[in-house]
């Protein structure tokens, strides 16, 4: 099987995957088709990017997660996701929890990588921490203070005004 073939069964297996992962933190349709894309076009022009020392599901897991946090630190679409969000609710959400989601994606886009990342499988995918360290390939100690220092960023960030 060639690279190409290679790359295009996993994306026919795990393309959905990604994209549902991609949505869930980027919360816009449009930026997690747009992760979709870029992550699988990057594995075309850079087919060793996986060299096996995870499973392929667990790869692309964190790859799309790095993705997206990429673009919420990006400053054009931090500002466009708060605009939005912030914006009028949509029928099916509350105001608060629209003012919310802006809020906790501002949070993120200003944390530091590995934080970030942390506070995501933490907090939004409820992974406990020795999960955690096994995706990050780290100590669960590690992640420990990976999240106290997200915990410690989130007050003084509350705190500002």
């Amino acid at each position: 099987m060639t690279p190409e073939e290679e790359i295009e069964r996993l994306y026919r297996t795990h393309g959905h995957s990604v994209l549902r992962r991609a949505r869930h933190i980027l919360g816009d349709e449009h930026e997690a088709n747009e992760v979709l894309q870029e992550l699988f076009m990057s594995l075309l022009d850079r087919p060793g990017q996986f060299r096996g020392e995870s499973s392929v599901t667990t790869w692309l897991y964190s790859v799309t997660t790095h993705l997206c946090l990429n673009r919420l630190r990006s400053q054009r679409t931090r500002l466009r996701l708060v605009e939005e969000r912030v914006a009028p609710a949509q029928p099916d959400e509350a105001p608060a929890r629209a003012d919310q989601r802006a809020l906790a994606q501002q949070l993120l886009a200003g944390l530091p990588g590995e934080v970030a990342e942390a506070a995501v499988y933490y907090y939004c995918d409820e992974m406990s921490q020795e999960e955690i360290a096994g995706v990050l390939g780290c100590s669960r100690r590690h992640v420990g203070d990976l999240l106290e220092r997200c915990r410690e960023r989130a007050r003084a960030w509350e705190a500002a005004p």
